[in-house]
């Protein structure tokens, strides 16, 4: 996920879960955003603030003034910010929340914010059940304010209940989608996206298959919900999962079974993005009964699969189509071929000769050639691949309009 120029404030308050914001910040910096960290006076017993400052690249306060003399500005650094998370957020920060009491640097931050809040409590399941705890939580959120629920799970006393700080994934893939939600270029566009491998079963128990994760099918659909879009993500066999309100996930195991999918939804679609690697051949007969082992050589008669993008490519109406060809010799000139023959708008070309790309990788090195250029960027995760292939849609649908 992208979060270039986004700056996001975080008030750490002073409970065990605050060892957790260091990955938290990590993920934050990772996807380019800037991150200030503000500690509330307790909360310097539970994590370092020279660990923070390193991971951050910027520096970590707790009082109104530096030991420089400098003053600690707590409304710049307010209204600095595009988001506010308070994490985790005591019993005792949220009740001063609540009732605009105003004893540190992080409070006098806090009421002095225009932005979005979100606030992640962390306590003991007692103290998250008691009835001022639920109050008070009703009440910021009639503030206008996002509570990130804390989870189930093993606490700090040693019991177990709810109260457990929202994990750092669960709150990065919150804001990151809120923020997200603000770049809305495909709103109201449908995606129809395929992903990973399809398996062809030759018995009950084995299948002709590939190495295919779904990682590159999935990425390209969380950021096409995160940019607005509706998308319809339809898998062969992965362990991926997503969760997004945007996103409709259909699994599937065989190629004709996705093929009897992506036309239920092809004909709707504004954009296709075909990143499946689909089995071009199943066995002729499936066994009833799993195979013995008999002879020393099993023979399996192969029959084509239907070319599900060159149906689609044939079927093409308004949508923007978009192939992926995954080639280990005369890469490019097979790439312009298939994107002509499958009447494609652009192909995504990998190869699987180039270190850190191909198959279960998290990292991808792509050219992507339409009818008029072809672009070639260097090795990148997956989710930033996604974004450049996304870019280059939303290009597309702007030159078209």
């Amino acid at each position: 996920m992208n979060l270039t120029g986004k700056k996001i404030l975080i008030l750490i308050s002073g409970g065990i879960a605050a060892y957790k914001i260091n990955s938290l910040v990590r993920d934050f910096v990772k996807a380019n955003a800037e991150v200030q960290i503000i500690l509330t006076p307790s909360a310097e017993r539970f994590v370092s603030p020279l660990t923070l400052s390193t991971l951050s690249k910027k520096p970590v306060y707790s009082q109104f003034f530096s030991d420089n003399g400098q003053w600690n500005s707590h409304v710049d650094i307010a209204l600095w910010a595009d988001v506010l998370l308070v994490a985790p957020c005591t019993a005792n920060t949220l009740a001063k929340m609540v009732n605009g009491l105003c004893d540190n640097l992080a409070l006098a931050t806090y009421l002095s914010a225009k932005c979005p809040v979100f606030i992640a409590p962390a306590m003991d399941l007692d103290m998250y059940q008691h009835p001022s705890t639920l109050q008070n939580l009703n009440k910021l959120e009639k503030y206008g304010h996002f509570i990130i629920p804390a989870e189930h799970g093993e606490l700090a006393s040693g019991l177990i209940g709810q109260g457990r700080m929202a994990e750092p994934e669960t709150i990065f893939k919150t804001i990151t989608c809120f923020l997200n939600s603000k770049n809305i270029e495909f709103d109201n566009k449908k995606f129809l996206i395929t992903a990973g491998p399809t398996y062809e079963a030759i018995d009950p128990v084995r299948f002709i298959g590939n190495h295919s994760s779904g990682k590159m099918g999935f990425a390209l659909a969380e950021e096409a919900a995160n940019r607005g879009a509706k998308v319809t993500l339809i898998s062969g066999p992965s362990s991926l999962q997503i969760e997004h309100p945007n996103i409709e996930v259909i699994r599937v195991t065989s190629a004709k079974e996705m093929y009897e999918k992506v036309f239920c939804y092809y004909d709707q679609a504004d954009v296709a993005i075909a990143s499946a690697a689909v089995a071009d051949y199943a066995p002729k007969e499936i066994a009833k009964e799993k195979i013995k082992k008999n002879d020393e050589v099993l023979t399996l008669e192969l029959v084509k699969n239907p070319d599900i993008l060159k149906n689609m490519g044939q079927r093409k109406n308004n949508q923007i189509l978009v192939g992926f060809a995954l080639e280990t010799q005369n890469e490019e000139e097979n790439a312009q071929k298939k994107l002509v023959q499958k009447n494609l708008d652009m192909i995504v070309l990998n190869s699987l000769r180039e270190p850190g790309a191909g198959f279960q990788k998290d990292t991808n090195r792509i050219k992507i050639i339409s009818r008029t250029e072809t672009i070639d960027f260097p090795l990148k995760s997956k989710s930033e691949v996604a974004i450049d292939i996304l870019n280059c849609i939303a290009q597309h649908l702007n030159n078209n309009h």
